[in-house]
């Protein structure tokens, strides 16, 4: 079985409760390379309090471990972008937040 932007959703909604979510699936960009034949390539963007006080490494590695079945059952590639509440800042266009 294939897993789509919404599997993946669902997912990452029940474990770890995001204020903001966004899944992308990438696999057009990828189509002809190797990889492309193992699963799909998403980008996902998430906020969530669970990443308060965790590195950028522990944050990855619960996105991967909340996703675990997901990676087994047709995920290639992951880009991931995860922050906490107090990481989210307003960019102004001038640069500064």
């Amino acid at each position: 079985m294939s897993v789509t932007s919404t599997d993946i959703e669902r997912v990452l909604s029940a474990a770890l409760q995001p204020a903001q979510l966004e899944v992308q699936d990438d696999s057009h960009l990828h189509a002809g390379h190797a990889g492309a034949r193992e699963g799909r390539h998403y980008t996902v963007r998430l906020t969530s309090e669970r990443f308060t006080g965790l590195s950028r490494v522990a944050r990855h590695r619960l996105v991967y471990d909340t996703l675990a079945h997901e990676m087994r059952s047709g995920i290639h590639a992951l880009v991931i972008d995860a922050r906490s509440p107090a990481d989210v800042t307003i960019a102004r266009p001038d640069g500064h937040t």
